[in-house]
């Protein structure tokens, strides 16, 4: 595996390692994801654990995230899990290799409640043309019992390069 800072995945473990160290990185290293993809960062996710094909994201659960049941809305636990098994399987890509989201199965097992905690894990493969590649995530409530799981399915290229870049 490529661990050139040009790989999407090395860049993020270069700012994890800068940032989880310090007082408040965490917090701002998920900021800073949030910025990066606007949509995700609608959640305002907490990574945890990012490293070794490893991660832990939490999801704090207020108003903004719930339904009107009263309970973590279903696309906020979809969003929660891809991003866990996205940030998984980028960690290990090198940089000649893009991943794009191609399907997502999201299985609900009981209401979320409470802090939420998405946990996914994706060793690094060796990707020769396109391939798609499943990465699951589990989500777990505060009591340790699995909420939801998410099973997202990522399309593996090359990356393409613009015209006239050498």
């Amino acid at each position: 595996m490529a661990t050139t800072l040009e790989a999407p995945g090395a860049r993020l473990r270069a700012s994890w390692a800068r940032l989880a160290r310090l007082p408040g990185g965490r917090w701002l290293f998920s900021r800073l994801l949030g910025f990066r993809v606007p949509y995700t960062g609608s959640i305002r996710p907490r990574v945890l654990e990012f490293g070794e094909g490893r991660v832990r994201v939490r999801l704090r659960d207020r108003r903004r995230v719930r339904n009107h049941l009263g309970s973590v809305h279903a696309i906020a636990l979809a969003n929660l899990g891809e991003l866990a098994s996205g940030l998984a399987l980028i960690e290990g890509l090198d940089a000649d290799t893009r991943a794009i989201l191609v399907g997502i199965d999201v299985r609900y097992h009981k209401k979320a409640r409470g802090s939420l905690i998405a946990e996914a894990r994706c060793e690094p493969a060796p990707v020769s043309g396109d391939v798609d590649r499943a990465v699951a995530a589990s989500i777990y409530d505060a009591e340790g019992d699995v909420v939801a799981t998410v099973e997202a399915l990522w399309r593996l290229s090359a990356r393409r390069t613009p015209a006239g870049a050498a």
